[in-house]
C-alpha cells in the first residue's frame, strides 16, 4: 500500500466529488474515481474495494433523494434487485480471485471499452418508449448480467443500466435513472461488503471520498429531478481514455 500524500488525497476528494456529480445525472461516476485511485498507486483489487465503498455510499445519497422525491418505485423491481444483487455476489467473488498481474493489465483495457461504447452509445430522452422486454424477462436476463458486471469490474454500469431500461423497458430517463440508482447500490453495496470482508478496502480514504461523493450525488440528483438529465458523455469519455492510456502506458 503506497503512501498518499495531502496533494493526491485532496484531488482524490474532490474526484469523488466530481464522480457523485456526475453518477446522479448520466451514471459512469466509476469511470472517473477508480483510474484516479489507481493512479494514485493502489493496487487493483484495493482499489476497486475502496471505490465501491465511497461509490455504494454516494450511490445511497442520490437513491434515497429520488426514493424521497416519489421517483423511485421499489416494489415493481424487487424481483430485479435480487437476481442484481446474486450476479454482484458471483461477479465480486470472482474478481477476487484473479491475480493483481492480470488485473492490472485487464482494467485499462476494460475502461477503453467502455469509453468506446459511450462514444457510439445513443442519446435518450425525457419521454417514455416502447418496451422491448417484458418486466419479467427484464428481469431475469438484464439484471443478473448486470449484476455480475458490476460485481467483477464496474465503471459504466451506470451508464449502461439507464439505456437499458429506456431501450428494453420503455421508461423515460427520469425514472430509468431513479431505477438505476436502486440497482448500483444494491450492487455496489454487496460488492463493498464482500471487498471489506477480504480486507481490500482503504478505509480512511473511503470515508473521505464518500463524504464528497455524498455531495455531488445530492447536488446532481436534485438537477436531474428538476430540470432532467443532461449529458456528460464527452467528459466521461476524454477522461477515461486519457488515464486508460496513462495506465496501459505508464502502469
Amino acid at each position: 500500500m503506497p503512501e498518499l500524500s495531502l496533494l493526491t488525497i485532496t484531488v482524490l476528494i474532490a474526484t469523488a466529488f466530481g464522480a457523485g456529480f456526475i453518477s446522479s445525472i448520466a451514471g459512469a461516476g466509476g469511470l472517473i474515481t477508480l483510474p484516479a485511485l489507481l493512479w494514485a498507486g493502489l493496487p487493483p483489487l484495493q482499489a476497486l474495494g475502496t471505490n465501491k465503498v465511497q461509490s455504494a455510499v454516494g450511490t445511497l445519497s442520490s437513491t434515497w433523494n429520488f426514493f424521497r422525491s416519489g421517483h423511485l418505485k421499489l416494489g415493481e423491481m424487487s424481483g430485479a434487485l435480487v437476481l442484481t444483487g446474486l450476479g454482484s455476489v458471483a461477479g465480486t467473488l470472482l474478481v477476487q480471485q484473479v491475480s493483481s498481474d492480470i488485473l492490472t493489465r485487464l482494467i485499462p483495457i476494460l475502461l477503453i471499452v467502455i469509453a468506446v461504447y459511450f462514444v457510439f452509445s445513443p442519446r435518450v430522452s425525457d419521454d417514455d418508449a416502447v418496451a422491448r422486454l417484458s418486466s419479467h424477462r427484464f428481469t431475469w436476463f438484464a439484471a443478473p448480467v448486470m449484476g455480475f458486471y458490476g460485481g467483477f469490474f464496474g465503471p459504466g454500469t451506470g451508464s449502461i443500466l439507464p439505456f437499458l431500461f429506456v431501450w428494453l423497458w420503455g421508461h423515460n430517463l427520469r425514472k430509468a435513472t431513479a431505477q438505476t440508482k436502486a440497482m448500483v447500490l444494491t450492487i455496489n453495496g454487496i460488492s463493498a461488503i464482500l471487498f471489506a470482508l477480504n480486507g481490500h478496502v482503504l478505509w480512511g480514504l473511503a470515508a473521505m471520498m464518500a463524504l464528497a461523493q455524498i455531495t455531488g450525488a445530492y447536488l446532481g440528483s436534485s438537477l436531474v429531478i428538476r430540470r432532467g438529465a443532461s449529458m456528460v458523455q464527452p467528459v466521461i469519455i476524454v477522461v477515461t481514455l486519457v488515464l486508460s492510456i496513462k495506465l496501459l502506458v505508464f502502469p
